[in-house]
């Protein structure tokens, strides 16, 4: 991971958010959680998945926003900037949802946190279908492990089609 990002800063608020109940859980996911299984490549932001303290998708972004603003982070459109580099807080559903349960516990510098899986990342990747995550699915598939055989459930339970899989 580039230096310049303050993960561990981010990953402590967001575990705060937790435990504050302000979010109830979340996990790395875009391309950061890519990092986590490929070869580091330029990215210019952090998409923290969260699942929502309330019953609306939308109704927890402005306490998270009063919150890491009262903490110091700045607002930058949809983003919160931590030390200048930008957090994007995106509530799950369907697929980010199923990936979010599933994620992966780990540490960064110390700190706790999950991140998604590469089969949900590739999944989520496909469903979102740009170039740069075309482009993320090759990579994933040729730099990492990938249990194929549930990447295609994945795809069949969220009718999402990958070529060449």
């Amino acid at each position: 991971m580039a230096a310049n990002i303050p993960m561990a800063e981010v990953l402590r608020a967001a575990n705060d958010l937790v435990a504050e109940r302000i979010i109830l859980d979340y996990a790395i996911g875009g391309a950061i959680a890519a990092i986590f299984y490929v070869e580091p490549f330029t990215t210019f932001d952090i998409d923290l998945f969260y699942k929502p303290a309330t019953n609306s998708l939308d109704a927890d972004i402005p306490k998270i926003f009063s919150t890491l603003q009262s903490g110091g982070w700045k607002v930058d459109g949809a983003h919160l900037l931590c030390s200048g580099f930008p957090v994007r807080f995106l509530a799950v559903s369907g697929l980010t949802a199923e990936a979010l349960e599933y994620a992966v516990s780990t540490e960064f510098e110390g700190v706790p946190t999950k991140v998604f899986r590469a089969e949900h990342i590739i999944a989520i990747a496909a469903q979102v279908g740009r170039p740069k995550d075309k482009s993320r699915i090759a990579q994933m598939l040729d730099q990492t492990e990938i249990d194929r055989d549930q990447l295609r459930k994945i795809l069949e339970r969220h009718k999402i089609k990958l070529e060449n899989l």
